[in-house]
């Protein structure tokens, strides 16, 4: 091996402290740090873009890898791998885990160790919203690895997601439960017609959550009340995460939001919720945890976690959406909230901001409407704009370039003029004024949020899956290509979510619309 007189930094891995932030002290040296190497696939992952994934066909026409062929092609090669663990060992460090699949070597090590085998300095940081173990500048490798280490993650713990949930709010110009103020899942299934006669039977619907937890007997008596058998839940635990449910102001409103939202669409498909610490680390290992799972297979993953761009590292986020190119390579479909905070998604520096991991080219990004019915059927549906701090996500991504199948979507050009990806691609309700009546920690309360768009949309996909008897996988292209203009989408055209303005066919509020279930069914061959 090269020593350590010749490193190279891995490209992407520079971070800056939070804002405000000031360091309390050096870590601890015998403070012990688990880290995941992400590795270089055997084969280039852009060659998926040449694939079934980026064509405009439709499901019954595409092919599909499987887990295990998927990981033959594009998983790690066992000798960088090994080349991994050698530099472990030459920092005495542990090799918890090695996975091909998911392209990821898990080491274990004292903090003096882990500074050393990295090239970090680590600190104690606080700051107004709390503590971290944080670093600055960038990671390094030996040469020998410069090629082979595309990304370390969970040197710095700092928190990285936000929830995209919000509690209806006393006070406005809406009563709790008055009328149709507020719906229950299935309810606005029927106003979105999903597709009747189907229940999610042989699917799996993954949930990321990075916190929080679930209680049965609240599912019990929750899916009591709709008439509705309990969906069968199982919790998988990721970087020693626990289903930890603690009270209904915190993160286990957001767990039982998508619990409730996709199993009351999809009653009979299995629930996988994968627990992840929140942090960078924990996120990107719970993804692909859950796309590379061998054992529940879901062929959908819903996600309503996220944070503005600016707030990510550029291998973060390379890494994100490589785990979800090879999501589209093997036909899951992932579903990502568009976020909370209009525009300016919480960044608060007047500029337009998008979030991510919905700016994944290979995301479908969900935002957020404002609904109203009557004699069930819906009578209005606007963005949904309530103020900066309580409105739809959307905008233009300063990272990823425009996809092709954005050609011809009028997306207009980043605040920076960057030509970049538009977010987002599809909506549904989420004004909390309009919102969903779940149950969390024993209180039947309303929700909003683009957090439960992802989930709705989760529902409506197992649903398709299972009436093809094929994933419908990566959507974006056909619903940008073949199927664009076919009435397949509500049409949003009042309102805006600061910088962006809603307009007939795509935008930056709504994308191309809340779903016709039924009809998109029927266009994807089902």
């Amino acid at each position: 091996m090269a020593t350590d007189t010749s490193r190279v930094p891995v490209p992407g891995s520079e971070k800056k402290a939070v804002a405000g932030a000031q360091s309390t002290g050096l870590v601890a040296d015998d403070e012990r740090i688990d880290v995941t190497v992400r590795i270089r696939p055997r084969t280039a992952i852009q060659s998926l873009a040449q694939g079934s994934v980026q064509s405009d066909v439709l499901p019954s026409q595409r092919t599909y890898l499987s887990r295990d062929e998927y990981a033959a092609s594009h998983g790690a090669d066992p000798a960088d791998i090994a080349k991994v663990e050698a530099f472990a060992k030459a920092h005495k460090l542990a090799v918890v885990e090695a996975n091909v699949e998911r392209r990821s070597v898990v080491l274990s090590g004292d903090a003096k160790s882990m500074s050393a085998a990295f090239g970090v300095t680590l600190h104690n940081m606080e700051h107004e919203g709390g503590t971290y173990r944080g670093r600055t500048g960038s990671i390094s490798v030996p040469a020998d690895l410069a090629d082979v280490v595309v990304g370390v993650f969970g040197l710095d713990d700092r928190p990285q997601a936000d929830p995209h949930f919000q509690f209806k709010v006393q006070g406005r110009s809406f009563a709790p439960r008055a009328g149709s103020a507020s719906f229950t899942p299935p309810a606005l299934a029927r106003l979105y017609d999903f597709p009747t006669g189907l229940d999610g039977s042989g699917e799996c619907i993954g949930i990321i959550e990075l916190g929080g937890g679930f209680r049965p007997a609240d599912l019990k008596t929750y899916f009591a009340s709709l008439g509705i058998p309990a969906p069968a839940v199982k919790a998988v635990l990721v970087d020693g995460a626990h289903n930890h449910p603690t009270n209904a102001n915190g993160a286990d409103g957001e767990v039982m939001l998508d619990i409730e939202v996709a199993a009351a669409v999809a009653p009979k498909a299995k629930i996988a919720v994968y627990f992840a610490p929140n942090t960078n680390q924990g996120f990107l290992d719970a993804i692909t945890r859950a796309v590379h799972d061998k054992v529940n297979k879901p062929s959908v993953i819903s996600i309503s976690w996220g944070s503005a761009e600016t707030n990510w590292t550029a291998q973060a986020m390379t890494q994100f959406d490589q785990a979800f190119q090879a999501a589209a390579a093997m036909g899951v479909t992932v579903c990502c909230a568009a976020g909370d905070n209009g525009s300016g998604d919480g960044v608060g520096d007047g500029a337009a901001h998008v979030d991510f991991p919905a700016s994944s080219p290979f995301a479908l990004g969900c935002g957020g409407t404002k609904l109203t019915a009557s004699a069930g059927k819906i009578t209005a549906e606007v963005v949904w704009n309530e103020g900066t701090d309580s409105s739809t996500g959307g905008g233009v991504s300063t990272t990823f370039a425009r996809p092709a199948y954005q050609a011809n979507a009028h997306v207009p050009a980043a605040p920076d003029k960057f030509v970049g990806r538009g977010v987002p691609d599809v909506a549904g309700d989420a004004d909390p004024a309009s919102g969903y009546e779940v149950r969390v920690d024993g209180q039947n309360m309303v929700i909003g949020g683009t957090s439960a768009v992802a989930p709705l949309w989760a529902g409506l996909i197992a649903l398709m899956n299972q009436k093809i008897g094929k994933p419908v996988g990566f959507l974006n292209p056909l619903i940008y290509g073949q199927l664009a203009g076919k009435g397949l989408f509500n049409d949003i055209t009042v309102g805006n979510n600061g910088a962006y303005h809603a307009n007939a066919g795509w935008d930056a509020c709504t994308g191309w619309g809340s779903p016709d279930g039924a009809k998109l069914l029927k266009a994807l061959g089902g």
